[in-house]
């Protein structure tokens, strides 16, 4: 087999924001796959804020990625040599593949996907990981129920979107905080969103009070800092905060910045509890097929920011933090068969 596999591997841990010397791009040959492996061509990389987390060497939820290393990526991909034969070759899977071009596997953690039903990249976003945590962060974490005021950090991202619709499908007022008059005009004049905050430009407090005049009822927080802390001031009696996410913390250089007003919480009888979706693998296909149907109503939308070209990995990883990317950010490795 003349196959050559670029990678992107982590070099060193990152201090503060990632930079180009902490990843290293290298090509070595593929092999066979062996009796219960397949070989998978991969398509398209998802880039996840959570990536930061997993570089720093430190305790977690998940163990973090060794020095030297492919670096660890959910992605989705096709089949093009088996010895497994719970798969054939032609079919597309998910799973993670990890940042390279090529993946053997003995099919652990991998799973079909139909890219007759949605196109491949909706697959790592309504439809995949990010989908999956903003329905099981905001329907079982969060406990939402009708008419409450939900507020969603990161509003325009991968999670936040799919948070906000779902909160509209079930009838609660949606208010998002974004960055930019472009995101939240997508919020709501194409999502539904009653309200958008850009923090960029805004008091946020002083915005919250504006666009939440009964409260809040449900956080589902993406960024932490300031931002939470703000919100905590307006929370109402039995109040769920959901921590999904820290993005304004990840590439702090010194310690983490918490919650001030968490005294709040004590006030108003409320809960902040944090989400990972890995809690609710077997429950995926549940979630899927509740999107998928939101999907084809017309009732919920997925949008994706893609670049292409595994190389450009360190560069496009930091649009995360940078808020340069606008929806679920990927990177298309290779070109699907017949495109």
């Amino acid at each position: 087999m003349n196959i050559k596999n670029h990678q992107v591997r982590l070099a060193a841990r990152p201090v503060g924001m990632p930079k180009a010397s902490d990843w290293s791009y290298v090509e070595e040959p593929v092999r066979e796959p062996r009796e219960g492996e397949v070989l998978i061509k991969v398509l398209y990389l998802s880039l996840d804020p959570a990536m930061r987390g997993w570089m720093n060497d430190r305790k977690s939820y998940i163990p973090p990625v060794p020095v030297g290393d492919v670096m660890r990526a959910l992605g989705l991909g096709q089949v093009i040599a088996s010895k497994n034969p719970k798969f054939a070759v032609g079919d597309y899977v998910s799973g993670m593949p990890g940042a390279q071009e090529y993946v053997l596997s003995d099919g652990g953690g991998f799973f079909k996907i139909d890219p007759s039903l949605a196109p491949l990249p909706v697959y790592l976003s309504a439809l995949g990981m990010p989908g999956m945590t903003a329905y099981f962060g905001l329907l079982e974490t969060g406990q939402v129920k009708a008419d409450d005021t939900v507020v969603v950090s990161a509003a325009a991202g991968a999670v936040g979107s799919v948070v906000g619709q779902i909160a509209k499908i079930k009838e609660c007022r949606v208010v998002g905080i974004a960055g930019g008059e472009e995101k939240c005009r997508y919020l709501t004049d194409e999502l539904g969103f009653d309200a958008a905050i850009d923090y960029k430009k805004e008091a946020v407090g002083q915005a919250l009070r504006k666009s939440c005049p009964r409260g809040i009822d449900v956080y589902f927080d993406n960024v932490g800092g300031d931002i939470l802390d703000a919100v905590l001031e307006q929370i109402n009696l039995g109040a769920r905060i959901v921590i999904c996410g820290a993005i304004s913390q990840y590439n702090n250089n010194g310690p983490l910045k918490g919650p001030s007003n968490y005294l709040s919480l004590l006030v108003n009888r409320a809960t902040m509890k944090g989400m990972i979706i890995l809690d609710y693998l077997p429950r995926y296909p549940e979630g899927m097929r509740e999107i998928a149907g939101w999907i084809r109503a017309g009732r919920l939308k997925s949008r994706e920011h893609i670049v292409d070209g595994l190389e450009k990995f360190p560069e496009t990883l930091l649009m995360l933090f940078t808020g340069d990317n606008f929806g679920k950010l990927e990177i298309r490795v290779a070109k699907e068969s017949g495109s």
